[in-house]
């Protein structure tokens, strides 16, 4: 039999691994080192999302303390777009709320369109001016739905102050969340659920938004899921539970799902994905151009010595099927944020994704 040291020395052992592998995560998540991680931990009794929340609260106002400068004030400019001021000022006018009563609504104007893009809050660098970076393309391409991924309390109360078209729905309110935002005249909000996921050691959930467009019912639907390759089993059962709730869905509905995966094609392929579900990706014809959304060949943010090329961030799509409902297919798909703002930086580490549906 095992003496009490031997014993009380497996303790010890699993108690250490334990918090070596708590480490390992928290410093993965918050792109930090085990030093920082291994602070943060121990002065939260070694509680993950405490040490979390304690991290991402400490010094975050001050990344959007902006001066009171006309400059500061305008919308942000990628290099190559014009740069006519925004007489706004505090607020970017982002969709036209109120078009012509007397003009009849063009094909167009029942398309779908959706930015989906993980904005990498966790990066305080430039994040101001990578803030305006985003709430520029979204003047630019004036999408229906925007999801968004790697969100902070402080990035949300900017885009609430600025992008005061677009409802705003958030999937938490401490730490880094995911978030919804729908162009208030053409999308209309019914409900949002949180649906947690049971075993995360990251904070990840998934935000359901039931919402009708053009007088059609939608389920949207965005999510993060867990992150690095040693995670892909928890990774792949949060992808289980975004398809049972997209077939869950009543068949006059059509279901949208798009976010940051993280997401390797083996681990999709071994869950599978039901046969009334597409990768829209793959639908549109497996397009070269928009293939990468983390690319650390052409995205220099992370300032990385490695060459990382993966399709992180992916759109999955669930047709309506009953008669007499609106039926979408995806029109086409294309990256964003591909040039580099005037700070030098790119608004994130991920490419985004514009997307747009057209009625079939």
């Amino acid at each position: 039999m095992a003496s009490e040291l031997d014993m009380d020395k497996a303790s010890v052992s699993n108690a250490e691994e334990n918090r070596t592998r708590l480490c390992d995560e928290f410093a993965a998540i918050t792109g930090t080192d085990s030093a920082v991680a291994q602070c943060y931990l121990a002065e939260n009794e070694w509680e993950m999302e405490r040490a979390l929340n304690s991290f991402f609260e400490a010094d975050m106002e001050r990344v959007f303390e902006v001066e009171d400068s006309p400059a500061r004030e305008t919308s942000p400019k990628t290099k190559s777009q014009k740069t006519d001021e925004n007489p706004q000022g505090d607020c970017i006018d982002l969709t036209e709320d109120s078009p012509d009563p007397k003009q009849k609504p063009s094909k167009e104007d029942k398309n779908l369109s959706l930015i989906t893009w993980n904005v990498d809050g966790l990066d305080t660098d430039n994040l101001p001016d990578r803030a305006r970076g985003l709430c520029s393309y979204l003047a630019m391409y004036t999408p229906d739905v925007v999801f968004l991924q790697e969100l902070i309390p402080p990035y949300v109360q900017y885009l609430k102050k600025r992008a005061v078209s677009y409802l705003i729905i958030e999937g938490a309110e401490d730490g880094y969340f995911i978030g919804m935002m729908l162009k208030r005249s053409r999308v209309k909000l019914v409900e949002s659920e949180i649906v947690t996921y049971p075993t995360t050691r990251m904070m990840r959930n998934l935000l359901v938004a039931q919402v009708d467009f053009k007088g059609q019912k939608l389920c949207l639907m965005t999510s993060h899921l867990e992150s690095c390759k040693d995670h892909a089993e928890e990774r792949m059962k949060q992808l289980r539970v975004v398809m049972q709730r997209m077939g869950e869905a009543p068949d006059n509905v059509n279901v949208l799902f798009a976010g940051d995966t993280n997401l390797r094609d083996a681990e999709v392929a071994k869950v599978g994905l039901p046969s009334t579900v597409c990768d829209v990706w793959e639908q549109l014809g497996k397009r070269e151009h928009c293939r990468y959304t983390w690319d650390t060949k052409a995205n220099s943010n992370k300032n990385v010595h490695f060459v990382s090329r993966c399709r992180f961030d992916r759109i999955y799509f669930r047709p309506a099927t009953r008669d007499g409902a609106l039926r979408l297919v995806p029109d086409h798909m294309a990256l964003v944020g591909l040039e580099k703002l005037d700070c030098g930086r790119y608004t994130s580490d991920h490419w985004g994704i514009y997307c747009c549906f057209s009625p079939g």
